[in-house]
């Protein structure tokens, strides 16, 4: 009777022992494939295989060729005049597009009572988007300038450097208004059409 008891308390031994075998495989099993996944997608992040993976290039706005066609370029206003530009085979290898503001800028002088009254456009050699910006984020913009011909003295504006700062100031106002409501900047002057002093 003690050799039956054995053999059965034996097999309910065996039957614990194989049940927690069977628990540790499985629970082995679990953390390699997670273990597995989780350096797959690593590599797969790291760019090691499959498409771009981690090399995630920033969506900003390219420079265009002058035989390039500029994918965010606005709608032609007149259709009958829509035409390939042609462009010289000189200069920048890049074509610039210019954008008009349609009011003058008009301020105060910093040292003196007299005002100055200004009509300009900026230009830029990158994709439609940075005129499209501007356009989007011109009372900021016009703000932004107002604050800079504000700080102008008079001597600067009847001198031939002090306009070539100024120019150089308001283009660092508008790519800073441009590159905190999108991130980028991407306009390389500020040009007068007019500039008047009285």
């Amino acid at each position: 009777m003690a050799k039956g008891k054995e053999k059965a308390e034996g097999a309910e031994g065996g039957g614990k022992s194989g049940k927690g075998g069977i628990i540790k495989i499985v629970l082995g099993a679990v953390l390699l494939l997670g273990t597995g996944a989780g350096g797959a997608y690593g590599a797969y992040a790291m760019g090691l295989f499959g498409g771009e993976g981690g090399k995630h290039e920033i969506d900003e706005p390219k420079l265009v060729l002058k035989d390039e066609e500029d994918p965010y370029a606005p709608p032609a206003k007149d259709k009958d005049k829509e035409g390939h530009m042609v462009y010289g085979e000189g200069g920048s290898k890049y074509r610039t597009a210019y954008y008009s503001f349609e009011e003058p800028f008009t301020s105060n002088l910093a040292d003196s009572p007299g005002l100055i009254q200004v009509e300009l456009a900026v230009s830029t050699r990158r994709d439609g988007r940075v005129l499209q910006w501007v356009k989007t984020h011109e009372l900021a913009i016009r703000s932004a300038i107002i604050g800079q011909l504000a700080a102008t003295t008079e001597a600067e504006a009847y001198d031939v450097e002090g306009k070539k700062k100024l120019s150089q100031r308001l283009t660092k106002a508008v790519n800073q208004v441009l590159e905190e409501n999108e991130g980028f900047g991407g306009i390389d002057a500020v040009h007068f059409k007019g500039f008047l002093v009285q």
